[in-house]
């Protein structure tokens, strides 16, 4: 059992002893002091909440929608919704904040709270951290009988959503639909079954296929959109001839392609793809984080913009979208960001974009992928020892390539000439993370090994 209490929310696996896990304790516990942050903001104390397809969501929504309803909340619940259509429901709905009831990526028995702000994007450091320490004081007085919040749902949202990306400038609706595209989509037992078809079929596309389609929560297979778990959605592409796979995780905020010939596009080439198109259009600047490949600075380079990196977390890849006024960001993981919309991680733009750069470029998915650079990522790991000091460790490995290009924002990132290298700790284990990349996987795989030699020579 685990509970991962951080400034971006709090995450764990259901059940087991408070404390330790994601008990109803902690729930109460958590949202309360959720509530009581919101309370330091102002006297708006509208919240909304929505969920994912999980087995625990229901369960987890009444107690959440019962404890901010006891500290005087107001609630909206949007039910069965998706990360981006909570975050757009918080400013469309003039909120106080929201609560996205979601643990990502993570296998059916864990769930989360992540928590938002009133402009429907993650909280900063200091307001998690406020949260984390009030949640251990239990100092909170609950509401009398008269001042008790009221609780509205509302299921509008996932369409209203939709309605607003087919109002974007660079979404062609009549484009995609010429080209009678033939779509399968793995929806992974969670709500991107219900947002997804419902965007393509706005879009025009008449043909689609959906797997792993019923909302259970019993995950068909692993729900992270990497290449070895979309052998499925692989293979039915390849059989139905369709145009193309699109892959999502059960919160609908990462996104991936799969080629007409059932390869996969690559999750770091969603965004790569989806800013060229909109570089082509809307001349600026890009953000990706510091682990992202390094095609997003060649695209952007192309188009006349700027390239920046940001620290590890989708909160700092926003902080400097804002900082350099990026006209499209994200990071590698296929989440994309188009401010225009909201500061947030969405796929469901992510495919409207994608499908209208694909339509309007004539060629096929494969073809598309064809025009962007090829580089390879090595994802590695090293596991630490208690004695390990890890700040000598980098301050060897900074020293040692002092005469390289170095970015410190988080961790170490080390470039070397087109390949580069980045050294970060994990907040969840005793690890540093190393990620390299090159135009040659042999090359990405020798400068991890290369560095991987260095930190163990350091410890």
């Amino acid at each position: 059992m685990a509970l991962i209490k951080s400034i971006s929310g709090i995450r764990g696996t259901i059940g087991g002893v408070p404390g330790k896990s994601l008990t109803p304790v902690d729930l109460v516990k958590f949202t309360t002091a959720y509530g009581a942050w919101v309370a330091t903001q102002g006297d708006n104390k509208k919240i909304i909440i929505g969920r994912d397809g999980r087995i625990s969501g229901g369960m987890v929504r009444d107690l959440v929608a019962a404890t901010l309803q006891s500290i005087g909340c107001t609630v909206v619940d949007l039910g069965l919704s998706t990360t981006p259509t909570v975050e757009m429901a918080v400013k469309l709905e003039h909120a106080a904040g929201g609560i996205i009831l979601t643990a990502s990526h993570n296998p059916k028995q864990w769930n989360a709270l992540k928590l938002l702000n009133k402009d429907g994007e993650f909280l900063n450091a200091a307001e998690g951290q406020w949260i984390l320490d009030y949640a251990e004081k239990n100092e909170t007085v609950y509401a009398e009988i008269d001042s008790i919040g009221k609780v509205t749902t509302n299921d509008t949202y996932i369409q209203q959503h939709i309605d607003i990306i087919l109002q974007h400038p660079l979404v062609n609706v009549a484009a995609i639909k010429a080209m009678n595209y033939s779509v399968v989509v793995d929806a992974v037992n969670s709500t991107g079954a219900i947002s997804i078809p419902q965007l393509l079929n706005a879009l025009g596309v008449a043909d689609v296929t959906v797997i792993n389609a019923e909302v259970t929560g019993e995950f068909a297979h692993n729900p992270e959109p990497l290449p070895e778990h979309l052998v499925e959605l692989c293979d039915t592409v390849k059989a139905k001839n369709a145009h193309l796979g699109i892959a999502i995780d059960p919160d609908v905020d990462r996104l991936c392609f799969v080629c007409e010939d059932g390869s996969l596009f690559g999750e770091e080439y969603t965004l790569v793809a989806i800013a060229d198109y909109i570089l082509g259009h809307k001349k600026g600047n890009t953000v990706s984080n510091l682990s992202s490949t390094r095609a997003l600075r060649d695209v952007t380079e192309k188009h006349g913009g700027q390239y920046y990196p940001s620290a590890v977390g989708e909160v700092n890849v926003v902080r400097k979208m804002k900082e350099v006024n990026a006209v499209i960001g994200g990071e590698g993981n296929g989440g994309v960001i188009v401010p225009e919309l909201h500061y947030g991680r969405d796929a469901l733009i992510g495919i409207a974009l994608f499908l209208t750069h694909l339509a309007q470029t004539g060629k096929t998915v494969k073809e598309l992928r064809a025009t962007y650079p090829n580089y390879f990522i090595s994802k590695n790991k090293i596991e630490l020892g208690e004695e390990v000091d890890v700040k000598h460790v980098f301050e060897q490995i900074k020293a040692k390539y002092a005469a390289q290009p170095i970015n410190t924002e988080d961790g170490l990132r080390i470039d070397f000439d087109n390949n580069w290298v980045h050294l970060r700790t994990s907040n969840t284990e005793p690890i540093i993370r190393i990620y390299s990349e090159s135009g040659s996987e042999a090359t990405a795989n020798e400068l991890a090994k290369k560095i991987i030699a260095d930190i163990t020579a350091a410890m």
